[in-house]
């Protein structure tokens, strides 16, 4: 995180007495005397932001993979297809390695991670709704479904495991219509994902569809689970291997279609594995974005359309980056980081539940925090000093 800080100290009016100005001057000198120095600043900044003033761009704005191991690290996997990945640490965002992480390419269903971000929040699981047959217009061919249908009544929460769980666009298009419409939450997405730092995300259709324009990234793709593994719901849904859905006359039971949580169709299993969202479409291919839990460390890893191995190459891709990633801890220097998504002021119309622990991971702050702390405490105590020294001669304070 970078702290940016300028003063200017103005001692041309009248009336001010000099004591006045020395005690603004030590604000000054106190405030830059906690701040970091430029190379320091330097090293706190983004890496994972542009740089207009660098003569080459950072690291994760890079074509190929980027990785920079130190003593002791194992090798990237060399297995990897994926035209882009992404692998990073959830806790603190830093990015242990990647490959055209900021590639633009159709992000299937996984953009139902920033659908969720956006809608969850402003809709409640215990709410009950009666689906109208407007609300299942417009799903695309070929989409995948959960069985939602006309004039039966589900709580929000059975849509959620639907949407989740089965990639259900049939619940999105109802939860879409119950925030507003369609337009409506593509428009909410688009800001959401603005206002998370995922600069490569163009929203078209909320359900991750394919559609013309509509593109993310690995870097986008993992912002999203990260956030939203700092919300509970989100968690607990996209976490659920199985669950009981709503059927005409009897529930039925529905299954995650993430192959390594459920270890469905001959995909192993992964050990601590979290979730979030698997996809497919013809022009996206096979898209992952999966989080585990090992050792006190969770990592989110993003992987987007691999080129070999068939269509469940994506998990066991995902598994290779995900050993390596546990392997690499201590042994790689962070080649970028995630935007810090709690920094980030709630979207309207609704605002996100405060930070809070990702399955045991502590929600502390990150690099920056204590420099920014010193300096407004330096900037205060200058503060007190110059309104004492109108005190001193004005005999009280002045008001405006």
């Amino acid at each position: 995180m970078t702290i940016g800080s300028s003063s200017r100290v103005a001692a041309s009016r009248t009336g001010i007495p000099r004591v006045a100005v020395s005690c603004a001057a030590l604000c000054v000198v106190g405030a830059l005397a906690l701040a970091p120095s430029p190379a320091v600043a330097l090293a706190h900044r983004d890496p994972g932001a542009p740089r207009p003033t660098a003569s080459q761009p950072p690291p994760l704005y890079r074509s190929g993979t980027q990785v920079r191991p130190r003593a002791g690290a194992p090798e990237v996997p060399q297995d990897v297809s994926a035209l882009s990945w992404l692998v990073a640490d959830a806790r603190t965002g830093a990015v242990l390695a990647a490959h055209d992480a900021h590639l633009k390419l159709p992000p299937a269903s996984t953009l139902k991670t920033l659908f969720a971000l956006t809608v969850l929040p402003v809709l409640p699981g215990g709410v009950r709704h009666t689906v109208k047959e407007a609300e299942l217009e417009g799903i695309g061919d070929g989409s995948s479904l959960v069985g939602v249908t006309e004039g039966h009544t589900y709580r929000v929460a059975d849509l959620w495991r639907g949407v989740f769980l089965n990639s259900g666009n049939d619940a999105v298009h109802v939860l879409a219509a119950m925030n507003g419409g369609w337009e409506t939450t593509a428009t909410r997405m688009q800001a959401k994902a603005r206002s998370l730092g995922a600069l490569d995300t163009h929203v078209v259709s909320p359900d991750g569809y394919d559609a013309p324009g509509q593109v993310s990234s690995a870097y986008d793709l993992a912002v999203f689970g990260r956030a939203g593994l700092r919300n509970p719901d989100f968690a607990r849904y996209c976490s659920t291997a199985q669950a009981m859905f709503p059927g005409d006359g009897w529930p039925y039971e529905i299954e995650n279609t993430n192959r390594l949580l459920t270890g469905a169709d001959g995909v192993e299993r992964y050990p601590g594995l979290i979730g979030i969202k698997n996809g497919y479409t013809s022009n996206a291919g096979n898209t992952l974005v999966a989080a585990a839990r090992r050792g006190g460390r969770t990592l989110v890893v993003t992987v987007m359309n691999p080129q070999e191995g068939g269509g469940f190459a994506v998990y066991e891709e995902a598994r290779s980056l995900l050993d390596w990633g546990f392997k690499a801890s201590g042994h790689v220097a962070p080649v970028g980081s995630l935007v810090d998504t709690r920094a980030v002021a709630p979207s309207a119309p609704a605002a996100l539940p405060a930070a809070l622990t990702v399955r045991g991971e502590p929600a502390d702050g990150g690099d920056g925090w204590p420099d920014a702390a010193g300096i407004a405490g330096a900037a205060g105590l200058g503060a007190g000093g110059v309104a004492l020294a109108l005190r001193l001669k004005n005999g009280r304070a002045s008001r405006d």
